[in-house]
């Protein structure tokens, strides 16, 4: 994985991009200290990761959101965290898609998924909410479903318990250091995504 973020540190040092965004990479999550490290903050924790890669913090806020803007991979980035809660995710997104004049397919968003165990990851072109509110609000506010999304997994909700309660409940020790590969994955995974490859992302990490 470290081959990865050398070849990110090549191009920040040997051909540097100026210009506004290409793409907008976008964690979804809660804001708060109450939801940190809960399920449903993992968009949130991947794009930490992302942004300490990137030697900058995601703390300028605008749009609704906390953003930076960087440079990863030989692309101008813009880096979001929503600050509207979870089911008004598409408000940040919407907003800075119109000012920066981004197209959707440009939009790369990283979020939980129930469906999916601890540990695993699954890459999509495109596609329908699946019941995640996050990615409905930016699907109705934006006009489409046509935008590359990275979920990772969080485990399937238990039997017995209520949905809400599951994706705001806190990680285990042992979740998180599963987890900290997947945020390594889906760095890389957005890197292959706007240089035009995410079918290999897809076989690569699906």
């Amino acid at each position: 994985m470290s081959d990865i973020w050398s070849l990110f540190d090549k191009i920040k040092k040997t051909e540097k991009v100026s210009g506004p965004p290409e793409y907008i990479i976008v964690g979804l999550g809660n804001p708060g200290k109450d939801y940190e490290i809960t399920r449903h903050n993992t968009g949130f924790m991947a794009m930490d990761l992302i942004a300490e890669k990137a030697n900058v913090k995601i703390d300028r806020l605008k749009f609704k959101a906390l953003t930076a803007d960087t440079e990863l991979g030989g692309h101008r980035v813009f880096l979001m965290k929503p600050q509207t809660f979870m089911n008004l995710s598409g408000e940040a997104v919407f907003a800075a898609m119109d000012f920066y004049k981004i197209p959707l397919d440009h939009v790369i968003v990283i979020f939980d998924d129930t469906t999916l165990d601890v540990g695993k990851m699954r890459i999509r072109k495109k596609g329908s909410a699946g019941g995640h509110n996050g990615l409905k609000s930016i699907i109705g506010l934006c006009s489409g479903d046509d935008f590359p999304r990275v979920k990772i997994g969080i485990g399937k909700k238990p039997e017995g318990w209520d949905l809400a309660d599951w994706v705001l409940g806190k990680y285990s020790e042992e979740d998180l250091k599963t987890l900290q590969g997947m945020f390594e994955n889906s760095a890389e995974a957005a890197k292959l995504i706007m240089d035009g490859k995410t079918d290999e992302a897809m076989n690569k990490f699906n």
